[in-house]
């Protein structure tokens, strides 16, 4: 089949940049970014081995959840840099589970409720926030209903704390749980991954409505897997307005 000439202008330039000795572009150190590096008061690094849990009870699969969007400079987010993810630096500040509405969720660490049905923090039409004693808070988004949970109330990790719903109100749009991973001080998010115990490896081998990662051509390697993705400050400046990126902004 005789691909688009811009298919094959994007596939020499994202080759060339790779084989470049002269690009400055080189291997991943495979040291993630945390929040510390844009926000202070946080933990040096992610412990080891990963202190969260997954936010779901169940094994994954298609009666059950599914892994939806992963966090970060993903081509989904970068579409919509400039409308849903401005505020977020460009990013998908979360990870998307895809499951029905009224699917249950649980905290993913011992904490304390801090936040209940505040919208300020986004994810409505319900959202939750648990605050953990290692320095990091959990946000639980996009779900069914109000949480049935008091602010100052202690939880317990694997402890049903909301319930999936749906962004959109509907229940056949888009249900999903939204899950973000910030700082005590809540002025950012950090790469969940790098902090939730789970074979993310096997989860993205099905996505339901993530695509991957979107490509700055002037350094292709840059934020293109799940552990390597830049932590965020809320109001700071888009990361990936690249000049030259594939897959193609036709926007």
């Amino acid at each position: 089949m005789r691909r688009p000439p811009v298919v094959l202008l994007a596939l020499t330039l994202i080759a060339a940049a790779l084989c470049s000795p002269s690009s400055g572009v080189g291997l991943s150190s495979g040291t993630p970014v945390y929040a510390q590096d844009t926000l202070g008061g946080t933990p040096s690094q992610a412990p080891s081995p990963p202190p969260f849990g997954l936010p779901f009870n169940t094994p994954p699969g298609p009666t059950t959840w599914l892994f939806g969007q992963a966090y970060g400079n993903t081509t989904g987010a970068y579409a919509y840099r400039r409308i849903w993810y401005g505020t977020g630096q460009g990013i998908h500040f979360g990870i998307d589970f895809s499951a029905r509405c009224g699917t249950p969720v649980v905290a993913i660490g011992d904490g304390t409720v801090a936040i209940v049905d505040n919208l300020g923090y986004g994810s409505g039409p319900h959202n939750l926030i648990i605050q953990h004693p290692n320095g990091y808070a959990s946000l639980y988004g996009h779900l069914l209903k109000r949480p049935d949970l008091s602010v100052g109330q202690v939880v317990q990790k694997g402890e049903v704390v909301a319930f999936t719903g749906d962004p959109d109100l509907t229940c056949t749009s888009r249900p999903h749980l939204h899950l973000e991973i910030r700082p005590r001080t809540l002025n950012g998010t950090v790469d969940a991954v790098n902090f939730i115990d789970a074979d993310w490896d096997a989860l993205a081998l099905v996505s339901a409505f993530g695509h991957g990662f979107q490509r700055n051509l002037d350094n292709p390697r840059q934020w293109q897997t799940l552990q390597d993705q830049p932590s965020i400050t809320w109001g700071g400046p888009l990361l990936n307005d690249f000049p030259r990126t594939w897959p193609y902004d036709w926007k």
